[in-house]
């Protein structure tokens, strides 16, 4: 049985990655729907968190259903950091992840999200200083390291455990590989095995499908899996992993109605949660992902990314759901 502190997440977790624009409350409803064990909110910057940005704030947003929930923030300063985790404390979720894993260049040019693999005593005194802010159980997100020659995660996870972290949850490539490349398991593997390691350790990259699941669950040893990219537009993924795990059998893949009937309720709940223009604007990005595959596609996703009223948005899913009522996705 996995834990993280004392909570219970079951003997091979599936976890949603925190990911940018995409893991907010819509989507993740979905997400724990279809079988995800554990999820987490997209990253919030401590520096706007203590500065109250209503879009930092808008993103400490949970929900009881979606227990067990982690808040994710991320930063470079000692006091932001401390203070953002008190803040986080107070929305109530079950656990603290810090982000040392983001590549982009806006944030780890600050020496935030992966940028601090650069400075790994920095990286170990800032966690340290988060821990001892809350009460919650604190959690890590990162990478193998900045650069192929700076590949130090079995003696940085050692070391963050040693400060108190609860779990870590490791993307198999580095920050300069950014998302290219084959992501690399075995230092995954290599930390999980260390003997000094008690804590849960968490293999994130490349997971698309249930037999690398598998397969990867196997070959590495790993505590848990964590599926990012691979979810979305497909929140089924948890869902047919689960079912192929427990038999060697795949599910059918959802059918043409079912993913109109997702498109439509993310959609829906983001008009709640963002209000009816940015629910319709931020949609947009996600219509390309729940149809990929489907031929003639092309003029309905146009359709789709230009129209401004949220029932006429509707309205093409419903026109799609008739017209290619009989298409069937490999």
């Amino acid at each position: 049985m996995v834990k993280i502190e004392n909570i219970n997440l079951g003997d091979f977790p599936l976890i949603l990655a925190p990911m940018e624009d995409v893991s907010d409350p819509p989507f993740r409803a979905l997400c724990k729907r279809h079988g995800a064990d554990l999820m987490f909110t997209e990253f919030i910057s401590s520096e706007g968190l203590i500065r109250d940005a209503a879009k930092s704030i808008q993103k400490l947003d949970i929900f009881e259903y979606e227990r067990p929930i982690g808040i994710q923030i991320f930063g470079s300063d000692l006091e932001p950091m401390m203070r953002s985790a008190e803040i986080v404390e107070e929305a109530g979720p079950d656990i603290l992840d810090i982000n040392y894993g983001c590549p982009v260049h806006k944030v780890a040019c600050k020496g935030a999200g992966a940028g601090i693999l650069r400075d790994i005593p920095k990286m170990v005194s800032l966690t340290e200083a988060v821990v001892k802010s809350t009460s919650l159980p604190v959690t890590v997100k990162t990478r193998l390291g900045w650069s192929e020659s700076t590949k130090y995660i079995v003696e940085v996870a050692e070391r963050l455990q040693d400060v108190g972290i609860k779990a870590i949850s490791i993307h198999g490539r580095t920050r300069q590989q950014m998302y290219k490349g084959e992501a690399d398991w075995s230092l995954i593997a290599a930390v999980k095995n260390n003997p000094r390691m008690h804590i849960p350790v968490f293999g994130n990259g490349d997971i698309d499908s249930p037999e690398k699941a598998v397969e990867y669950k196997d070959r590495y040893g790993v505590d848990g899996i964590m599926i990012g990219r691979a979810s979305i537009g497909y929140p089924w993924i948890f869902r047919e992993i689960k079912h192929y795990m427990a038999t060697g059998e795949h599910l059918p893949p959802p059918t043409l109605s079912e993913r109109v009937d997702a498109a439509r309720e993310h959609l829906e709940s983001g008009l709640k949660w963002k209000g009816r223009k940015l629910g319709v604007v931020e949609m947009r990005r996600h219509y390309a992902s729940y149809f990929k595959g489907m031929h003639g596609f092309k003029d309905y996703r146009i359709r789709l990314v230009t129209e401004d009223d949220a029932d006429g948005v509707i309205a093409v899913l419903e026109e799609i759901r008739e017209k290619f009522a009989d298409t069937v996705f490999a």
